[in-house]
């Protein structure tokens, strides 16, 4: 373990808002040392982003050729796997190399703050003090566990979901939000009877009901039982199966299956060893640590970041918050701005949605006009055999200034970034409609999208 007693600014936690802020602090001049308890990289890398989004697309890959190669699940999910691993490898590395050529010290080990400016390290048995002017916690989060649902044999979490050394012949999904459905499809297109289990009215509830619903008609398209307005109850296990008790209108019913994927959520890292107590730092009744603009707690000089922060869950939240810590520490006035922060699924067809939603102007009495343009007849689309989905931009009509946008279809994750771009920058739809998108290419339909709301204002 490093000699290193003392630094300016102290990260604890490496995933992508953890060495984000460390790369940052370390660029700026500051003297970083970041801690890392488990691996490099964190969730993302190993047991989340990465992994599932690897496996998501090999699934799609075996679907989309197997009417022309007729290729085996088992032999395929299997190239999937090891597809996947050597992909997580290869991040892991590439964060490995940044942090050690940016110059910051990485430290193994659990950290425990014992007081506003002292941690201990932990590993194995040694133990390492370390004194810090600063520091940025960046402990991101974990799968919620519910005794209801304990997590072991055949009930699993992501992190087990994406480790199965072969396609199970089924498997029950709880939770119909983003990583049941993710998860839940990509099994389903290596042949697993998927069924999914949500107990609100419609599966990926954060979404509007007409973007849910190209979604919805693929999983079906892929096999998959949808049931919802259940309320799971409790879960058997057996030798070789699990079965799933639930509830609908009073009413009992059950399902079974090779496996249960519980994804209800996820809790953040702010409990255990860290010592938030011991150095007087509250959280709120969800655990979550609350901070100012320059992501400050009510420790000055100690910052938060990521999942363990109020707001969405989402890696490009931390990174982003990572700078802005990192540079708040330097001494620059940087101060967080949410207001066009992209929400993907990475579902067939994917869903993406940034700044504010038809469904949330309406709530709120604010005006808007709509653009909408469908893939449908887009030659890119038509190309890809992915014509589902559509288009929707939200803009001001008085100014014509795009203030929110939906996309769901191919490439919805991509494409998302420049209408988050054009919220940053102030752009109004004429200015969209009048960018010249080169043909053909899934781009034209955010341009089409955005003639239809222009044709609204005038």
């Amino acid at each position: 373990m490093s000699k290193l007693e003392s630094v300016e600014t102290l990260v604890i936690g490496s995933g992508p808002g953890g060495y984000v802020a460390a790369l940052f602090s370390s660029q700026l001049g500051m003297k970083t040392a970041i801690v890392e308890r488990s691996q490099l990289g964190g969730v993302c890398t190993h047991v989340g982003c990465i992994p599932s989004k690897a496996l998501i697309a090999e699934s799609h890959r075996y679907d989309l050729l197997r009417p022309f190669n007729n290729a085996d699940a088992a032999a395929s999910f299997k190239i999937a796997q090891d597809f996947k691993q050597g992909i997580v490898k290869k991040q892991a590395g590439g964060v490995s190399y940044l942090l050690k050529t940016a110059g910051v010290s990485i430290l193994e080990g659990e950290a425990s703050l014992i007081d506003e400016h002292t941690a201990i390290i932990k590993q194995t048995g040694q133990e390492q003090t370390i004194s810090f002017k600063n520091a940025i916690l960046a402990t991101g989060s974990r799968p919620i566990e519910l005794q209801a649902f304990p997590v072991g044999g055949r009930i699993l979490s992501s992190t087990e979901a994406l480790s199965l050394p072969e396609v199970p012949t089924s498997l029950i999904v709880i939770g119909g939000g983003y990583i049941g459905i993710e998860l839940g499809q990509m099994y389903a297109k290596f042949g697993t009877k998927v069924t999914i289990l949500e107990g609100g009215e419609q599966v990926l509830p954060g979404f509007e009901t007409d973007l849910a619903l190209p979604v919805v008609r693929q999983l079906e398209a892929d096999g998959i039982h949808i049931i919802t307005g259940a309320t799971a109850e409790k879960v058997v296990q057996n030798a070789d199966t699990v079965t799933l008790h639930y509830l609908i209108n009073q009413e009992q019913h059950h399902v079974t299956a090779e496996y249960a994927l519980v994804t209800i959520g996820r809790k953040p890292n702010t409990d255990g060893k860290l010592g938030l107590e011991r150095i007087g730092l509250p959280v709120t009744s969800r655990g979550l640590i609350e901070t100012d603009e320059q992501c400050r707690t009510a420790i000055p000089h100690i910052f938060a970041i990521g999942d363990i922060t109020a707001g969405p869950a989402l890696a490009h939240k931390a990174s982003y918050e990572a700078k802005i810590a990192a540079e708040a520490i330097a001494g620059q006035s940087s101060v967080v701005d949410y207001k066009a922060i992209p929400l993907v699924v990475f579902s067939h067809p994917e869903l993406a949605r940034v700044g504010l939603s038809e469904t949330e102007a309406k709530a709120k009495s604010i005006p808007i006009v709509i653009g909408k343009a469908s893939f449908a007849i887009n030659g890119r689309a038509l190309a890809l055999r992915e014509i589902e989905g559509f288009v929707k931009i939200v803009a001001d009509p008085a100014s014509g200034i795009v203030i929110g946008a939906q996309i769901v279809g191919v490439e919805a994750s991509t494409l998302v970034s420049e209408l988050a771009l054009a919220i940053e920058m102030g752009a109004t739809v004429e200015d969209l409609a009048m960018t010249i998108h080169p043909h053909p290419t899934l781009g034209e339909v955010i341009m089409e999208a955005a003639e239809n709301g222009v044709r609204k204002l005038k």
